[in-house]
């Protein structure tokens, strides 16, 4: 199967009062991508070795920062200093190759958002060109394919809003131009669960970009210990593959159309939300988009382990994922109680019917 024809680097985001910037050619046209379901999997297997080569003990999260690239959404990340995020995500942007060969697009980029950032730092800035006597767009670390934003709540609201538009719609506006991010563009944000000291909150139109916030604990004890064996000792590199992005953008289109999604499955998915926004405890519940966004992130999970339709209990693994950074609870709530609470009855209900091959 052939990969749909790549969008323009840059579009306008309006015909009519929005500049449009120049597009980037590419050199040479993306190669062929997968063309079967046991494709895109022997892909993800690849992206998730290369990963565990370089951190020990995450492979949960490993396979659902998979499941959120391959679904085409976004992580937050929820750590302690030291816990190896950056790595996390360096281990998976340089797993990516660039097939565009065009030099403005990197392919892992890290953002260290602090109180003086500037939305400028983000995106990008317009240079005065002396030689042209005219001005030009200097892209930002936004342009890559893999973005690590650090300690995302510890810049301003402003900074925020400007990644906000990159996350939704895959674009930046710079002096009412206009720059269209790359299909791929992926980004890991991060903050610390504890020290709040000079941060400024997400606010929930925000959260509700990311598809999953991951709470990324302290490793295991045999894993600690490899890592104190393991470093500094000079060791022998491993030549693992790579893969392209036009074969994950590739992947995207594939699962979405592969991968069954059964009426009831968006049933129980519709229930589930609905019991929490009725809930007494809940002060606002999951959005319309959080459901949206639900389905992709389910086919590739079921993809991940094997099939080609959704079951049970992939929702049952994503939900609490899924849904708990977009609650709003009275204080005193357990989220992750009532989250379980209320998924009992919908999915109890959906797995004893018949889905797919089960």
């Amino acid at each position: 199967m052939t990969p749909p024809d790549s969008e323009p680097l840059v579009t306008p985001l309006s015909p009519t009062d929005v500049r449009t910037a120049p597009a980037i050619a590419a050199v040479a046209p993306a190669p062929a991508g997968p063309a079967s379901l046991d494709d895109v999997r022997r892909l993800a297997q690849t992206l998730r070795e290369r990963m565990r080569d370089q951190v020990m003990g995450r492979d949960d999260i490993i396979e659902l920062v998979l499941v959120a690239l391959f679904a085409d959404g976004h992580v937050l990340l929820e750590d302690y200093p030291g816990s190896g995020k950056t790595t996390l995500a360096k281990s998976l942007g340089h797993s990516i190759v660039d097939d565009l060969h065009h030099d403005e697009i990197a392919d892992f980029r890290r953002i260290q958002f602090t109180p003086d950032l500037l939305p400028s730092d983000v995106t990008g800035v317009m240079i005065f060109d002396t030689a042209t006597n005219g001005f030009s767009f200097r892209r930002g670390p936004v342009f890559a394919y893999v973005v690590l934003v650090d300690e995302i709540n510890r810049t301003s609201p402003k900074v925020q809003s400007a990644l906000l538009e990159a996350m939704a719609e895959k674009q930046v506006t710079v002096d009412n131009t206009t720059h269209r991010l790359d299909d791929l563009f992926f980004v890991l944000a991060t903050q610390n669960p504890l020290d709040s000291v000079g941060t400024y909150p997400l606010p929930m139109a925000q959260l509700d970009r990311f598809l999953f916030k991951l709470s990324m604990k302290h490793i295991d004890r045999a894993s600690e210990l490899e890592v104190l064996r393991t470093w500094g000792t000079p060791r022998t590199p491993r030549e693992l593959p790579k893969v392209t992005r036009g074969h994950v953008v590739a992947s995207r289109g594939l699962i979405r159309s592969q991968v069954a999604v059964d009426e009831r499955v968006q049933e129980c998915l519709v229930d589930i939300a609905r019991l929490l926004r009725a809930d007494k405890r809940v002060r606002q519940g999951v959005s319309t988009r959080c459901l949206v966004q639900a389905i992709p992130a389910l086919q590739t999970l079921a993809v991940l382990r094997g099939r080609d339709y959704v079951s049970s209990a992939d929702l049952e693994s994503l939900a609490p994922v899924l849904f708990a950074h977009r609650l709003d609870c009275a204080p005193g709530v357990q989220v992750d109680a009532l989250i379980t609470e209320t998924l009992r009855a919908p999915i109890e209900r959906l797995s004893r019917q018949t889905i797919g091959g089960a």
